[in-house]
C-alpha cells in the first residue's frame, strides 16, 4: 500500500513538476514543505491517512523534503478509546486552522500543507496539488544544529538567516516540535477496536520558542525534556516559521536524532 501511494504521488507530482521547479528559488538542497496531519486512534477513517503520512515521510518526490507531523487530537477520547498520543493543545491548533479556513468544525483526518492548504488526510491527488504549490513558494533558510541527547534531554540550536520586509510580514512565530519517528498501539475499544495501528512523526511536544522580525536573523538554543520511556534514536526535532495571522509557513527544517540517519 505504501509503495503504491508513493508511485501515485510521484506520477501526480511529476506531471506538474517542471512548472513548480521553474518557480522555486534556487537551492543546493531539497525544498522543505511542512505537512501536518490531525488524526486520532479513535477515528475509523484515520488509519489510511496515517499510512499516507508515512508514505510522504518516505520522501517520494524528487527535490522536496516533506517534513511531516502527526498531531493527535483529543475530541475522540470520550468515544470509547483514549488516544495515548492525544492532547488538548493539538486540538486547539487544529481549531485555529478551522477558523483560518472558515470550516464549520474541525474534522479528522485533516491534512494541512504549509499552513495554507487543507484537505482530507488520505487524498493523494489533492495532496500532490498542495505540495506543488508549496514547493513553488520561496522558503527561509531555517536550520537545526548542535543537536545532542543527554540525561533525558534533547538540546538543539534553531537558526534562520534574516528575511527582508518584502519576504515576510512584520514578524513570524518560531515553533519547535519533538516527535516520535514511529509509534504503534493495539487498540482494544472504540471504532478501531482490535486493530494494531502505526504512526509516523507523532508530536509529543510543540512549543513556540520566539519571534523572528523582518530584517533580523534568529538564533535560539532549545532544551527539551523527554520521558524515561523514549529513546533518542526514535526522535526527531522539527522547527518551522509561521505567520500568526494567516497561518502560512515560511520555512521548516528537521533533524532526525537516529545516528544512522544523520
Amino acid at each position: 500500500m505504501r509503495r503504491l501511494i508513493c508511485v501515485i504521488l510521484q506520477l501526480l507530482f511529476l506531471s506538474g513538476f517542471c512548472l513548480a521547479q521553474a518557480a522555486a528559488p534556487a537551492s543546493t538542497g531539497r525544498i522543505p514543505v511542512l505537512v501536518e496531519l490531525f488524526t486520532s486512534e479513535g477515528c475509523s477513517t484515520c488509519p489510511p491517512a496515517d499510512r499516507f503520512l508515512g508514505a510522504l515521510d518516505g520522501q517520494p518526490i524528487p527535490g522536496t523534503e516533506i517534513i511531516v507531523l502527526s498531531e493527535h487530537v483529543d475530541y475522540w477520547d470520550h468515544l470509547g478509546w483514549k488516544d495515548p498520543y492525544s492532547s488538548r493543545e493539538l486540538t486547539e491548533r487544529q481549531e485555529m486552522y478551522a477558523r483560518q479556513f472558515k470550516l464549520a468544525s474541525a474534522y479528522t483526518p485533516q491534512m494541512v500543507v504549509d499552513g495554507v492548504h487543507q484537505l482530507s488526510g488520505a487524498d493523494a491527488k489533492e495532496a500532490s496539488t498542495a505540495l506543488r504549490d508549496a514547493v513553488a513558494r520561496p522558503k527561509a533558510g531555517l536550520s537545526i544544529t548542535n543537536t545532542s541527547a543527554e540525561s533525558s534531554r534533547i538540546r538543539a540550536r534553531i537558526e534562520c538567516a534574516a528575511l527582508s520586509s518584502s519576504q515576510m510580514p512584520g514578524s513570524l512565530d518560531v515553533y519547535v516540535a519533538l516527535a516520535l519517528n514511529r509509534a504503534e498501539n493495539q487498540v482494544t475499544r472504540g471504532e478501531n477496536a482490535n486493530h494494531h495501528l502505526t504512526h509516523t512523526a507523532v508530536v509529543r511536544k510543540l512549543a513556540r520558542i520566539g519571534k523572528m522580525k523582518a530584517g533580523e536573523s534568529f538564533s535560539h538554543d532549545v532544551d527539551l525534556k523527554i520521558d524515561d520511556k523514549t529513546t533518542p534514536d526514535n526522535l526527531r526535532v522539527i522547527t518551522f516559521l509561521q505567520d500568526p495571522s494567516s497561518g502560512k509557513v515560511f520555512g521548516a527544517a528537521m533533524k532526525n536524532l537516529d545516528a544512522t540517519k544523520q
